[in-house]
Order: C-alpha cells, then structure tokens, then sequence
C-alpha cells in the first residue's frame, strides 16, 4: 500500500504580526500541543506581548531566528484548527504594503471584531424541527390526551421545510413539547447557521422575474458576460435612473448560476438597506450585508457565511472589500468616484483600488458603475485598461433634467432661497409634487456674528468657526465636535445683536414651513437621522407620493430612487468651486450631477434650479451647458498640463503635534533628509513642502504636510517606503503623530 505523506516537521519559530504601529513581526516558539493540522500561516494565536496578552496572525513559519530560539517566548493558544482564507491573508499583506502600513495593524482592522478579541470562527446557530418519516405518518388522535403535541404535531406537518425553534415558542409551545415528540419519534432538531442559511437545492434562483433591458442595457450586459471567466475590469458609465442596478443583478444572476460569488460594494450605509431589499427580492439565495451598522455578532455571522460560501451575495460599504469569499465570482463597485471609499484615518486605504487588485488576483470580471466616474477611471478607460460601457438613456421615457444656473447677486433672500426659486417650489408642489431643496451645510446657519463689531464665533480648537444649531440650540465645530452654548452678547464688545450668517439645512427647514405652511417638511441630515432606522423611516414616508419637501444634504443625494421628485434646487452651488483642493471642482461637480439625478425618475419630468453668485463661471457653465463629459475633459486637460493625478502619483505626509514648531522642525528635517536621499539615488521623485495643511489648526493641534509626486508609481512607493522608514527612526517624530497617505483624495 502506498505510504502515507509525511508531516511535515513543526517549525521552530513563528513570525507573528500583532495589532501594533511597528512596521515587523515578532518572532515566537510554538507551543504544546499545537492545532492538529500543523501550524500555518494565517492561524490566530495569543501572544504574550509586553505586559498583556494580544490576539495576533501566524504570517512565517521559519526554523531560525536573529534573537535565538531559547530567547523566544511561546505562544499562550492557538485559536484556529485552521487557518485564515489564504486570498484574505494575501490582500491584507497587499494592503499594508501598498499603503505603506504596519502589517499587523493592517490584519487586525480587517477582521471582525469579535475574532481580533479571540472568539473561535464558527456561525451562530438556530435549532430547525421538523417531523421524522414516522411523525409524517402518525396520526394526531394517536397521542391521546397530550392535546397540545398533536397541535404541534399539526404545526410541522403544515411545514415539510421545518420551523425555527423560535417560531415554535413565540406560538405558545414548550421544549418539553418538542423533547417529548423527539423522544417518540415523531421529530427531530437540526443546526443551522442563523446567518444564510443555505437555499433548498434545485429551487428556483429568482423570486421574481428581471426586467426588460433596453438595447443598451443589452449591449453591456452582452460585454459583461464575455468576461465571466477573466479578469475583465469594466467602468459602466450610465446617466442617473438609466438602470445600471438592472444590469447590475442580471450579471449577478449568471455567476450564482455557476455557483460562484459576488461581491457588491455601496459608498454609504444609507444606500444599503434599499440596496440589499432589491437583492433580496430578486434572489431566492442568502444575501448577507456587511457595514458599521451592525451589531459585533451580525458582523460576524455575516462575514462567516461569506467565507463558508453558503451567501452567494455579499453587500456592502468600504470595508467589506475585506470579507473573505469561497467562490469569488464578479465584483461590482456602485458609484465608483465617491469619496466614501477612501478610510481616512488609521489604515488610509481605497476600497475601489483595492476591489481591482482584489479582482485581478482572483482573474474575475469587475465593474466600476457611475454617472460621474472619477478621473482615474476615465483615464484608464481611455487607455484601453477598461471596458467603457455607456448608458445614455434613462428607464423612464424622460431624458435626465438639465441644470439651471440662476444668478443670486443682488436678490433678496428667504432661506437661501430667492424668488424665481420659491416660485418653482410653488408651482411643482402645485402639480402634486414633491420638491428636494439641496444645501451641504448642517445646522442652522454656518456661524453667528455681532452686528455691531463684526465678531464671530469661532472654535477655540480649530482654525474654524462654530455652526449655529436651533435644534438643540448651541454652537458646534464641526471639525472637533467641540460645543459650546450661545452666547447673550457679544464676548468683544457686550452688544445683544447678534445674527446668524448664511444658511444650514435646519434654517432652510424652517424657512419653507413658514412658506408652506400646509405642505410636510422632511429635513435629511447627519443631526436628523441619529436615531436607528429614522433614515429608512423618513425614506418610506417620502416614498408614499405625497406633495412634500425635501431638506437635505449629499445624504439624500446618492442613489436613493424618489421616483415622485420633480423639482430640486440647489441652494448654493458655489461651495466647491473655489476650493484650495485641486479635486473640489471635480468633486463638486459630480455632487452636482448625482443631485439633479434625483428629480424626473418616473412619469413626469424634471427640472433642476442651481443658485449660483458666479453664473459665468466657464466651469460651472460648461457643467450646466454640455454635461459632466465635458467638464471631465477640461479638468483632465489642467490636471496633465500641472502634471497632478491621474497623470502624476502622489503620497501625502501629515505631521501634527501640540506645538507649532515642533511639526514644522520634523517635516523640514524628514523633507530635507528625503531630498538628499533622492539626489544620491537620482530618482524621479518631487519633494514638496513642508507647508500648513489647509487648515492649520485642528482639534488644538498645528498640522503640516509634505507632499511626494512622482511620474512612476514604483518610485513613489520606493521613495515612501525610505521615508517611513526614517520617521520610525527619527527622535523627533516621538513628539508629533504622521501618517503617510498613498494616493490622497483630499489634501485637507
């Protein structure tokens, strides 16, 4: 008989990353006994680290050491009789090394909590009755005076599939009930996973029909499908309303017909409940969500079901690029140029790069959907590296509604809204419909002032100034979350006539009550909607079709369907024009666009008022004129000519520290040292600054940047990983926080 294969020996040491800033792992000796399978990399264990114990993942298993073997710790447990998906081990330690992050940091931020604190990987379970072959032929009358477990008897007969056990109880029976049949024959218990629980075999996949696709539906989905077995990356770029979640569902549809996975992303936790009721009325299979949303448990479950395959659908926000799938089919990026997919703090990742990386290791097809795609992707499409798939044409029979620009110098002002605006107001709910008043600002106004000296309530924390809010009233930054209560006089020269400055979305709120008096207010905001479930409730109440109005920030902006607004006007489109960010113009735009495209969505057409001061503005205008297209290719044409991304990569070094000088001394001594390196090395590397952020102070710190730019990317990330090296070692950077930022979407 052919022998069996050896075991391989154990190792002698363990390199183990740990939730810690430093850029290493940390070596220890196996422990006795070790997991049955052998110890292998992407196993959790428990370390002794310093003075406590933390959860950390196996990433080498070595036999040597620098340190010697009897120098090593031993492991406390190990916590996994197997390892961790190897593809998510691989795109965690992708992550930290494109991002230029601390492996272990990088490890733990990716899994659930409940696992980085130590608890075994296994899904909640539920208890399923159902009758036995005997208890299908029993008789009722048979058990006799035991009247209620004849009533149950009845119960599961009427559910050949099983009842949950709590099903069973909230309808009045007992355990001792169940036990009793079981001990009879008549029943028996299975465990199943609460979460995705797997769909019966040879059911239907559909639970209702897919809609007709237009021709040009038809064309993408047509392209879509001649990729299914590759890496194939498509940007799906379709107009607001034009059907892009049809098509969405249809590709969905083929790769759970092949048994394999897909992973849907969402830029915010507000689309995903309408979006994750979409996916559950179309599919018969487990739908699974993940975001920060969920209780630590839910997560979990959620997670797990991905990784065992029983969810052939996963939806969710930023994070979610990180569930581990078994069978990873397609994977669909919702909305691709939102900001929303950028982490900005900690682990400073893009979910879309990553997404593609992720799609290109696995060889599966992905698709990038927008109406506004971001300039990274237009210039990859251009390329040739994409797929470039159009929508041009809505489902419903009107075109998208063209962005009126009207002038606000010199018109008075109610709300923030002028009269020929009020006018429309009028004249949409008149007809039955409903109105979306669009202003990015929260609270009442964006600050107070004395009327009398010119003061102005500012943080004491941050270069800012505080928000007035009526509801609670007080005045709130924004930045820090600082709060302070409103003043009765002026601090600087004690007059009591003290005004609010501009508009918020609650000053607007209250402005069209006293317009409207008879017709329903909705205000939409971060303040509005804290309240578990107030967003979906709000949404629903809109949803009914009656005249209202609608108050809202970029919130309400993305992707919801109101298929009964008619009219939207954008208070003051102004905001993002003039911008030190050399990505407002292009991300103010692109809110603009995603505004408008929640007005003419159903039966009746739709018409967009943008105020604006500065109507002959050649950009703005060329946005209201030719479309987004357009604009795109005008920014395109100054990004190349400044030489700034998508034509150029950039990292972004972020210093900040209590004492303005500190900051300031420790990015001079990094951005000199860098530029002697670079010299010596003579690589193509720019080396800018240092200089103030944007805003300088922020939360009583002074923040500074350096900024790298670099026409390769594999030089930036040689010349990034060179400095951080030099930060870790450099004493003063024990007196500052910094971060390094590998493509930066803002530079505030």
């Amino acid at each position: 008989m052919p022998s069996s294969p050896a075991t391989p020996p154990a190792p002698k040491v363990l390199g183990v990353a740990v939730p810690t800033p430093l850029r290493k792992l940390f070596d220890y000796r196996p422990c006795q006994p070790g997991p049955s399978a052998g110890w292998q990399p992407g196993m959790r264990v428990r370390v002794p680290f310093g003075r406590r114990e933390v959860v950390g993942i196996i990433v080498e298993c070595r036999d040597t050491s620098d340190f010697g073997l009897a120098s090593l710790k031993p492991v406390s447990a190990c916590l996994d009789s197997q390892p961790l998906p190897a593809d998510w081990l691989w795109l965690c330690r992708f992550t930290a090394r494109y991002y230029q992050h601390a492996l272990g940091d990088a490890l733990h931020q990716a899994l659930p909590v409940l696992l980085r604190q130590g608890r075994p990987l296994e899904a909640r379970t539920r208890e399923r009755w159902q009758l036995t072959a005997t208890g299908q032929a029993a008789d009722a009358a048979s058990l006799g005076r035991a009247r209620r477990q004849a009533e149950l008897l009845e119960l599961l007969r009427q559910h050949p599939r099983g009842v949950v056990g709590s099903v069973i109880s909230a309808q009045g029976f007992t355990r001792a009930q169940l036990r009793a049949l079981a001990e009879k024959g008549l029943a028996e218990c299975r465990e199943e996973p609460l979460t995705a629980a797997p769909s019966t075999p040879g059911s239907a996949l559909l639970a209702e029909p897919a809609l007709t696709l237009n021709r040009e539906q038809a064309t993408a989905l047509s392209e879509l499908h001649q990729g299914l077995d590759r890496y194939h990356p498509c940007l799906l770029q379709g107009v607001t309303g034009s059907g892009k979640t049809e098509v969405y569902l249809q590709l969905i549809e083929a790769i759970v017909a092949q048994g394999r996975q897909a992973l849907v992303l969402v830029p915010e936790i507000g689309l995903t409940p309408q979006t994750l009721a979409r996916f559950r009325r179309r599919f018969r299979v487990p739908v699974v969500a993940l975001h920060s949303g969920l209780t630590d448990a839910e997560r979990l479950d959620a997670w797990e079901a991905a990784r065992a395959g029983r969810s052939p659908i996963v939806i969710g926000t930023r994070s979610a690029i990180f569930t581990p799938l078994a069978r990873p089919g397609a994977i669909i990026v919702d909305e691709e140029h939102d900001g929303s997919y950028k982490q900005q703090d900690g682990l400073r990742y893009h979910a879309r790069d990553l997404a593609i990386a992720r799609a290109h290791k696995h060889r599966i097809p992905i698709v990038l959907g927008s109406a506004t795609p971001s300039l990274e992707s237009l210039v990859q499409a251009r390329a040739g590296n994409y797929r470039h798939l159009r929508l041009t044409r809505r489902a419903s029979s009107h075109a998208p509604a063209r962005l009126e620009l009207i002038d606000l110098r010199g018109r008075s002002r109610q709300g923030g809204l002028i009269p020929p605006a009020i006018d429309a107001i009028k004249g949409a709910l008149g007809a039955g419909g409903q109105v979306l008043v669009f202003i990015n600002r929260r609270g009442f106004a964006p600050t107070l002032a004395c009327h009398n000296c010119g003061w102005l309530a500012e943080c004491d924390w941050c270069d800012s100034r505080l928000t007035l809010h009526r509801q609670p009233p007080q005045l709130t930054c924004h930045h820090c979350e600082r709060q302070r209560s409103i003043p009765d006089a002026c601090p600087d020269c004690g007059s009591a006539d003290l005004r609010p400055l501009g508009t918020g979305t609650e000053r607007s709120e209250e402005s069209l009550g006293e317009l409207f008096p008879d017709v329903c207010v909705h205000r939409i905001d971060r303040d509005s909607t804290r309240r578990k479930d107030a967003f979906e409730t709000t949404l629903n109440e809109i949803r009914r079709g009656e005249p209202c109005l609608l108050v809202g920030t970029q919130m309400l902006a993305k992707g919801h369907h109101l298929p009964h607004v008619t009219l939207v006007v954008v208070v003051n489109a102004d905001a993002g024009l003039y911008a030190s960010d050399f990505r407002a113009l292009e991300h103010s735009a692109q809110l603009l666009i995603q505004v408008a495209g929640r007005a003419g969505r159903a039966e009746r057409p739709g018409r967009v008022l943008v105020q604006t001061l500065h109507p002959d503005d050649p950009h703005l205008r060329l946005l209201a004129e030719s479309g987004y297209d357009a604009l795109a290719e005008n920014l395109l044409e100054e990004r190349r000519i400044a030489g700034l991304p998508p034509y150029r990569h950039m990292a972004l070094l972020r210093l900040e520290s209590p004492r303005e000088a500190d900051g300031l001394t420790l990015a001079g001594e990094a951005a000199g040292a860098l530029r002697q390196w670079l010299q010596a090395r003579e690589l193509a590397v720019d080396c800018l600054g240092p200089v103030p952020a944007p805003m300088e102070r922020r939360q009583g710190r002074y923040h500074v940047q350096v900024m790298l730019s670099a026409a390769r990317r594999s030089s930036l990330h040689e010349a990034s990983a060179w400095l951080t090296a030099w930060m870790e070692q450099s004493p003063l950077a024990r007196r500052a926080r910094w971060n390094l930022d590998i493509d930066p979407q803002t530079l505030s």
